[in-house]
């Protein structure tokens, strides 16, 4: 198998797939500073003439108002704004506020937290990423996931999945033309092609039979590459509160049905509400478990969201599922291939999968989605939970009882 992989990148490099192209240079981390997030409550949509407004303050007639109270808010406390950013998803503005040298942790969040004016305030924590084409025969969900015969009953067509990560390159040979959304809520950074965000789009809805690299679990899914972490010296992954808060908003408000959260860190009352919210909807989220966490780590100790571990993984609970995680190749920047390893990475699989089951049923409810779900020793039986779904056998099938819908 060694052999074989490394003839297949060999062929891949001399086709001219620009082996020798130079990795992206790492975008420099947002400079250490004690943060905190302030959220303000807005009136409800029919109370207010700026109800219609997306991702950004466009023609937000009540947005000064707002702005007043955040200033007069920072005033009392010595806190310096940084930016607002409207979430609608959660009918609040939320402001990124600077606290003054030598405040005592926690002091001013607790403050703001009791003032009438705020609906709550918190902390800003960081998270960090848990790491017949001619590389489709190494890919280790083709032989376990049976993908071939998978595909002759869906291929995650048009389901839209939101990649909330590190920058995909969107014009990689296995992603050119996957891409319905670009967006960058890296304050201070352009968008930037990032090893952890290309190599987590490819394992979903890289191209299928064009010829060259891999083959995603969902080759006909729809991306939002929204790049809400940054690639740091080293190679680490590393994202925060807001930055993700702004793109969960952004995916929630225009209309992703998976969403795909490749991380971990602590526990986040924003993003813990807005995933409260995408569960609500019936969005498929999909969190990497963190091995060094006693629960798994947060967004995957959600219990809405979809844990998922390496399927080399021990001691896991029921809840969590195992998908391929180990030297799995995929697409990276430079329109390059690489082996990558990670939970990761098995999380990617099993949201390549969550369209896959979206075209087939979209309406499922989440307990639904999850019930259907074939497991085996060591994973997920894709082929029998496609004939769950839908009764008929498209590959080497197992008997398997409908599930209870």
């Amino acid at each position: 198998m060694r052999l074989l992989l490394s003839a297949l990148l060999l062929l891949t490099a001399c086709a001219g797939r620009a082996q020798e192209a130079p990795a992206p240079a790492p975008a420099q981390a947002p400079a250490e500073v004690r943060q905190i997030l302030v959220m303000l409550h807005l009136p409800a949509p029919h109370f207010r003439p700026d109800a219609a407004y997306g991702a950004n303050y466009r023609d937000d007639a009540g947005r000064l108002a707002r702005r007043r109270i955040a200033e007069a808010l920072a005033r009392e406390h010595g806190l310096t704004i940084l930016e607002g950013w409207p979430m609608p998803a959660l009918n609040v503005d939320c402001y990124r506020m600077a606290e003054p040298a030598g405040a005592e942790p926690g002091k001013i969040v607790e403050a703001l937290s009791r003032d009438a004016r705020v609906d709550w305030a918190q902390a800003i924590n960081t998270f960090s990423a848990q790491a017949s084409d001619p590389l489709y025969p190494v890919q280790p969900a083709a032989l376990q996931w049976q993908l071939g015969e998978v595909r002759k009953a869906a291929t995650g067509r048009k389901v839209l999945v939101a990649v909330i990560d590190s920058g995909v390159e969107t014009d990689h040979p296995d992603l050119a033309g996957q891409i319905a959304f670009q967006e960058n809520f890296v304050d201070g950074q352009a968008y930037a092609a990032e090893t952890h965000g290309t190599g987590v789009a490819g394992v979903i809805a890289a191209l299928a039979g064009n010829g060259v690299g891999i083959e995603g679990v969902a080759p006909d899914a729809r991306l939002m590459a929204l790049r809400a972490c940054w690639q740091v010296a080293g190679g680490a992954t590393r994202c925060n509160s807001f930055t993700l808060a702004k793109a969960l908003n952004f995916a929630l408000m225009h209309g992703a049905q998976v969403i795909n959260l490749s991380l971990s860190g602590p526990a986040d009352r924003l993003l813990r509400e807005l995933i409260d919210v995408a569960c609500a909807r019936g969005v498929r989220v999909v969190g990497a478990v963190d091995a060094a966490s006693a629960d798994g780590g947060f967004p995957a100790s959600h219990p809405g969201v979809f844990a998922v571990a390496a399927d080399s993984s021990r001691q896991l609970t029921a809840q969590v599922l195992m998908a391929p995680g180990r030297d799995i190749p995929t697409s990276a920047p430079g329109a390059r291939w690489g082996m990558v390893s990670g939970s990761s990475y098995s999380a990617a699989h099993i949201s390549g999968m969550m369209a896959v089951l979206s075209e087939l049923r979209p309406g499922l409810t989440l307990p639904q989605v999850r019930s259907s779900i074939v497991l085996q020793p060591g994973g997920i039986n894709l082929c029998a939970t496609v004939t769950r779904l839908t009764g008929k056998c498209t590959c080497v099938c197992v008997e398997v009882s409908p599930p209870r819908i």
